[in-house]
Parts: structure tokens; C-alpha cells; sequence
């Protein structure tokens, strides 16, 4: 061991260490990859770098990071398979998206991946800390493998979703939708919040489109079923009951 390191953390004093924080960088660019190690040191973290899908689900699988900030456009496979697949394994590390501005459906796609948040590049170095730090206060073991609310069961890594055992098709919009109201059930949620999550935060459209998008939902989790387990709260959005 060298000096001014250890093995588990920084002496704070003569008994106390703070744990290192753990990420993965998956970023094929050297530049950028050099400067978001950098980056992150200064942050804390102890950071390991790769710049392709292969290794980084060697890397995801094989260690317990803290948080993982993956670029969407990597060797094969790219960031949205990397990330699927980890999820898929039960590897549940909050993941940083990183994709180009103007690419908004590479974002959604990314979320409907698995990914928990997304930066568009170019970022701020401060943004992207800052980004982190609010994935991480998250405990990763909360996030579970499948959501469960009455006979309603949705599995974000095999993207699937059955009602009583009968399973459900539903597209990427959809199934963005009922993920976020099966992971609050009983709270209501503002078409902002609805919005935000299943489009994309510069989205220039209406909340009109939520509307529209929970009746599809209603016409395939509920009406054949019988259920009335998507409540309009009227003025505010929706909420979802355990039915």
C-alpha cells in the first residue's frame, strides 16, 4: 500500500475513515474520459474507466459502484444494451446517461432502458457532480427487480408487464407511464410530473398528451380486467390505486 492511501476509506481521525465512493465511466472518447475521471476524483470517488460495452458489463457485473456514468454512443454493445443488461442482472448502481443535445429519443430510449437520469452533452463539470450526488443519496437496494401493486406486475429489465398472470403489451410510452405511477402507488402525480419522466424535459408539446397516453393505459391494464385502478384526481393528474 502506498502512502496517503488505504483500503477502505480516508482517515478522518485516529479511528474514523469515510468510505470511498465507487464509479464506472464508460465514455470512448479519451479526452472526455481523462476529464470525467479527473472530475470525479475531485468529487471523491474512486473511478474506474472503460470505453466499451464489453467491459463495461464485465466491470457492472463483477463490482458494487456507487453510481456509473456510461455514454450512449460506445463500441457495441452500445450504452442503452449496457445499461438493459445490467438491469437485466440485477445490477441496480444508478446510471448517468450521457448523449448528444439534440438526441432526444436516444434519451427515452436510455430511460426505458434502465438508466436513471441523462445528461445531454456539452455539461458542466459542477452539473454533472451535482447530478450524481442526487442518484446516489438513493439506496440502490430500494430499487426493486419487479413491481408489484394489487394484480399489476411490471419488470423494468425484461420490459414486461401482466395483469393476474395475463401478460400486457404496451409501448415505450406506456410502459414509461405505468412504471412511474407503480412506483408511487397512492400518490398522485401532476401531468408535469408524468410528462417529465416518459418525454423529455424540453419537450414543447402539451400535458394534453398524458391524457390521451392514460387512456390508452386504462384500455389495456384495466378495461379488459374489469379494474378501475387508474384514478384521474381532477385539477392535479393521477394517481394509482391498488386495485
Amino acid at each position: 500500500m502506498t502512502a496517503g492511501t488505504c483500503a477502505r476509506g480516508t482517515r478522518r481521525g485516529r479511528d474514523t475513515y469515510d468510505p470511498v465512493m465507487r464509479a464506472l465511466v464508460v465514455e470512448d472518447e479519451v479526452k472526455m474520459a481523462s476529464l470525467l475521471r479527473r472530475a470525479l476524483e475531485r468529487e471523491g470517488y474512486a473511478v474506474d474507466v472503460t470505453d466499451n460495452g464489453v467491459e463495461a458489463l464485465w466491470y457492472g457485473t463483477e463490482n458494487d459502484y456507487d453510481a456509473i456514468v456510461l455514454d450512449v454512443r460506445i463500441p457495441a454493445p452500445d450504452g442503452f444494451e449496457v445499461c438493459r443488461t445490467l438491469r437485466s442482472r440485477e445490477r441496480w448502481a444508478p446510471i448517468l446517461l450521457l448523449t448528444a443535445r439534440d438526441a432526444v429519443q436516444d434519451r427515452v430510449t436510455g430511460l426505458d432502458a434502465g438508466a436513471d437520469d441523462y445528461l445531454p452533452k456539452p455539461f458542466s463539470f459542477a452539473e454533472l457532480a451535482a447530478r450524481l450526488r442526487a442518484l446516489v443519496r438513493r439506496s440502490p437496494s430500494a430499487r426493486p427487480s419487479v413491481l408489484e401493486v394489487g394484480g399489476l406486475r411490471l419488470d423494468p429489465a425484461s420490459h414486461a408487464v401482466s395483469r393476474d398472470g395475463i401478460p400486457i403489451s404496451l409501448t415505450p410510452k406506456e410502459f414509461a407511464l405505468l412504471e412511474i405511477l407503480m412506483r408511487k402507488p397512492g400518490q398522485v402525480l401532476t401531468r408535469t410530473d408524468l410528462l417529465e419522466h416518459a418525454w423529455d424535459f424540453a419537450y414543447d408539446g402539451t400535458s394534453n398528451v398524458i391524457d390521451v397516453y392514460i387512456g390508452y393505459l386504462r384500455s389495456k391494464v384495466d378495461q379488459p380486467f374489469g379494474c378501475k385502478s387508474i384514478e384521474t384526481v381532477r385539477g392535479v393528474g393521477y394517481r394509482l390505486l391498488d386495485a
